[in-house]
């Protein structure tokens, strides 16, 4: 039996999945106020990449849920990481309420690609064929 070739849409969510932990990262950075320019430069740069791949898949694929709207709202409500330690508690609370909604979505879509990626067959996991 040969393996299958990994699917190159299924690794660029799986890549971008890590990109939303990193900017989760930034967040638990940004409440302790334990940043410099360096992080402060690499949370942007984050940004930039979590945007454009956005738009990469989205192009190649539907996704209904996490809608665009509400990832590029999450992200314009964070412009720096000075911003985000100005918040207060509930600020930083209503960031990751927003980016956890966004992170369980992304896995949704990663689940229901690998599935299709298996054609459709579920049997591994004790599911209809």
């Amino acid at each position: 039996m040969s393996a299958k070739r990994p699917d190159p849409l299924i690794a660029r969510i799986e890549t971008h999945i890590g990109c939303w932990k990193q900017f989760n990262h930034f967040v638990t950075v940004a409440r302790a106020k334990k940043f410099g320019p360096e992080e402060e430069s690499h949370f942007l740069e984050l940004k930039k990449i979590i945007l454009q791949d956005l738009e990469m898949i989205f192009a190649a694929v539907e996704v209904k849920l996490p809608a665009r709207a509400e990832i590029v709202a999450l992200i314009a409500r964070a412009p720096s990481l000075r911003h985000l330690s100005e918040m207060g508690e509930g600020g930083l609370h209503d960031i990751e309420n927003a980016w956890h909604k966004i992170y369980i979505g992304w896995h949704a879509i990663l689940g229901q690609l690998k599935i299709k990626q298996r054609g459709g067959d579920a049997s591994f996991l004790g599911g209809k064929k």
